[in-house]
C-alpha cells in the first residue's frame, strides 16, 4: 500500500487490536501505528505496520484522516508513547555521572539514574530529551521555562 488513502478503513476488533482493511477488501489484523518523527513532528509521517513488521499504509499527516480513524490511531499512539514531561528537578546526587536525579513530572514524582551526559539530547526550540538508565525518556519541552533552581541543576550537565 502506498501513501495515505482518502478513505482509511480501520476499526478495532473484539480483542482491541486495530484492523486495517485495504483497498482490495483484505483485512490486516493487529496493525500498529509507528511515528516516523515522534519528537519533532508527532502528527507527520505515521506508518501502519503489520504484525510481520511490514508497512501496510503510510499516513502523511494525521489530520488527513477521517475523524474515526484518526481517533483510533491516536489512542494506540498514546498508549505506546510514554515519555513523561519533566517539570522540576529537586535534587541530583552528584554533578558527575552516573548520578541519581529526583524530579517531578507530569506523571508524578520519581527518581532515575543518568548514566552519561550524552544521555541528554538537545532538540529544536530549546527542548531536551533525557534518557534514564532504565530506558525511560523524559521530555523537557523548554528548558528555559523550568524554575530557576531546576535550570541551575540542569546547566551543570549541559
Amino acid at each position: 500500500m502506498g501513501a495515505t488513502p482518502m478513505k482509511l478503513q480501520i476499526e478495532r476488533d473484539g480483542f482491541g487490536r486495530l484492523v486495517l482493511t485495504d483497498d482490495d477488501g483484505v483485512p490486516h489484523v493487529g496493525v500498529l501505528p509507528v511515528r516516523a518523527f515522534p519528537l519533532t513532528a508527532p502528527d507527520d509521517g505515521i506508518s501502519l505496520v503489520g504484525p510481520d513488521g511490514r508497512e501496510r499504509v503510510w499516513i502523511d499527516h494525521l489530520d488527513a484522516l477521517p475523524p474515526a480513524a484518526r481517533e483510533l490511531i491516536a489512542q494506540d499512539l498514546a498508549a505506546r508513547d510514554f515519555a513523561p514531561t519533566l517539570l522540576r528537578l529537586h535534587k541530583v546526587s552528584s554533578f558527575g555521572v552516573p548520578s541519581t536525579w529526583t524530579v517531578s513530572t507530569d506523571r508524578g514524582d520519581t527518581r532515575f539514574v543518568l548514566k552519561a551526559e550524552e544521555d541528554i539530547r538537545r532538540l529544536e526550540d530549546g527542548a531536551l530529551l533525557i534518557a534514564s538508565a532504565s530506558g525511560v525518556q523524559f521530555r523537557i519541552p523548554d528548558a528555559k521555562a523550568l524554575d530557576r533552581a531546576s535550570r541551575k541543576l540542569l546547566e551543570r550537565f549541559l
